[in-house]
């Protein structure tokens, strides 16, 4: 537990950096998005580019904003759970709970 404290106050723990599996759904599915962003580009004029790069980072902020709200409330549930595991007189009919 000590390391884990450690690490997280050193900045050591960043959940949120991941790497893709090569080969993945994922990166696929990346990769997809990508060629059909780069794609629409071309097809599309200067004043179109803007509006697709600013709708690009408006979905990005939302998805951020997503991941985050998901963590939080996953580490959350996490330890209510814990909390809940912690607690002697849960019900246990073994030992007489209610």
């Amino acid at each position: 537990m000590r390391k884990t404290l450690e690490d997280l106050y050193y900045g050591n723990i960043t959940p949120n950096e991941q790497q893709m599996t090569p080969g993945s759904e994922l990166e696929r599915a990346v990769d997809r998005v990508t060629n059909y962003e780069k794609q629409l580009m071309k097809q599309l004029g200067e004043t179109e580019q803007e509006i697709l790069t600013k709708l690009i980072q408006s979905q990005h902020e939302i998805d951020s904003i997503t991941a985050l709200e998901n963590f939080i409330l996953g580490f959350r549930l996490g330890v209510r759970l814990m909390a809940e595991c912690m607690d002697e007189n849960d019900g246990d009919i073994r030992t007489g709970g209610e």
